[in-house]
């Protein structure tokens, strides 16, 4: 979509007629073209399309899939999508420039069709050079790490225990059936990454990226000895506070960042928190992993990762998440993970993935999420647009599981003998 705006003298006059906030009229057509290009993209499913002048457009509908109704209350909602991408469609929303009967089937939509459409949605030109600029200053380097984790995850405890289960599990859960609690799928989820390092009583085990807990409490419940890392204060003090309340001795708390520790373990556990490290960071965070662990220890690691196929251009743009939500964020690409994995003397073994159910999980939290806001339950000095942020970045996440261009999942790295 981007090509098209940046292509020619009608392109750029109607650029410089939108920053100017003039001539909008001048600019329907090349908007109307941007639509084609969308209807093209669309191989399955569909948009009704009503359109600011009141008149109504099919976009797609050539084979199955998400339908949703899009009311586009100003043109500028297309401009900001085809300079700014998903950062710049958020921003549109936010601004009432458009609004949609069913925002997750807009995502899955979208996410289904992400190789057709090609690049549509995401930033060009100059904008993404600015976006790569600004997001390039927020790498996860020491001092930058410990800034994006704060960002993130110091929002406060209250903030999170309002929506999240009662186990303050911020990751993906397994699911044995459709009604199943989300107490019960998280415990399941733990439990398979705990059966992963092969660990037995007595047993250390390195956990990077703690979160508040939950894996830390039950392999301790199960006799293991878990050193927790976590750049989060909040989370620190709460992992404290919670082996406390449960007489459990044999968990030790540091916040340090992965590539300062020391020592030897039987095994790491690591659950979505690849995510924070950064492609550039990749080979530093399995260096740590391949050093710590001792010959034969295993790794058990789950991640989200995007379709290696739109891998490229993901990379090479900032999206709505790591503008608004997760700044130094970087999904996987395994193909490219794997190979450093194996680089370092880990190898790969029994990969399971569950994208289904973080769709769930992010359906499951954000009906948390109105429940306590409805209930007055969230911290009252969270205004409104910041909760209306994150219920966005709840459905965006579930319609990106949904449309299968994100996936979740569980794998072992063993470190050779």
């Amino acid at each position: 979509m981007g090509t098209i705006l940046n292509r020619g003298r009608d392109a750029g006059r109607a650029r410089q007629a939108l920053a100017a906030g003039i001539a909008l009229p001048l600019a329907t057509p090349l908007f109307h073209r941007l639509l084609d290009r969308i209807d093209r993209g669309l191989a399955h499913g569909s948009i009704e399309a009503i359109l600011p002048d009141g008149s109504a457009r099919s976009l797609g509908g050539r084979g199955p899939g998400p339908f949703t109704i899009v009311e586009l209350r100003d043109w500028r909602a297309l401009w900001r999508l085809a300079t700014r991408g998903s950062a710049g469609w958020y921003e549109s929303w936010v601004a009432g420039e458009w609004v949609a009967s069913d925002l997750v089937a807009l995502f899955t939509l979208f996410v289904r069709n992400r190789e057709t459409l090609g690049g549509a949605g995401r930033a060009h030109g100059w904008t993404r050079r600015l976006l790569r600029r600004g997001h390039h200053a927020r790498r996860n380097d020491l001092a930058g790490a410990r800034q994006n984790i704060e960002y993130h995850y110091d929002l406060g405890n209250d903030f999170y225990r309002a929506w999240l289960d009662p186990g303050m599990t911020y990751s993906s859960a397994r699911f044995a059936t459709p009604d199943e609690s989300l107490e019960a799928a998280q415990a399941r989820k733990l439990q398979a990454i705990l059966d992963r390092t092969g660990t037995r009583p007595g047993d250390t085990i390195l956990e990077i990226g703690c979160g508040w807990g939950s894996f830390a409490e039950l392999a301790a419940r199960a006799g293991r000895r878990v050193h927790c890392l976590t750049l989060s204060l909040e989370q620190a003090r709460h992992v404290e506070a919670r082996m406390a309340a449960a007489g459990l001795d044999g968990v030790t708390v540091e916040v340090a960042d992965y590539r300062s520790v020391t020592g030897s373990y039987d095994a790491v556990a690591s659950i979505e928190m690849v995510e924070a490290v950064g492609q550039e960071y990749w080979p530093e965070y399995l260096a740590t992993i391949a050093r710590v662990l001792r010959p034969g220890g295993r790794a058990a690691l789950q991640y989200i990762a995007i379709d290696d196929a739109i891998f490229e251009a993901y990379a090479a743009n900032v999206d709505f998440i790591q503008t608004y939500v997760f700044p130094g964020g970087m999904l996987l690409s395994e193909r490219r993970f794997a190979a450093i994995a194996a680089q370092h003397g880990l190898s790969w073994k029994d990969r399971d993935g569950f994208g289904s159910d973080y769709a769930e999980t992010c359906r499951r939290w954000r009906a948390a999420f109105d429940r306590a806001e409805t209930e007055g339950r969230l911290p009252g000095d969270l205004g409104r647009d910041f909760r209306d942020l994150w219920r966005y970045y709840l459905v965006y996440c579930e319609g990106g599981f949904l449309g299968g261009g994100i996936d979740v999942a569980q794998v072992t790295m063993i470190k050779g003998e």
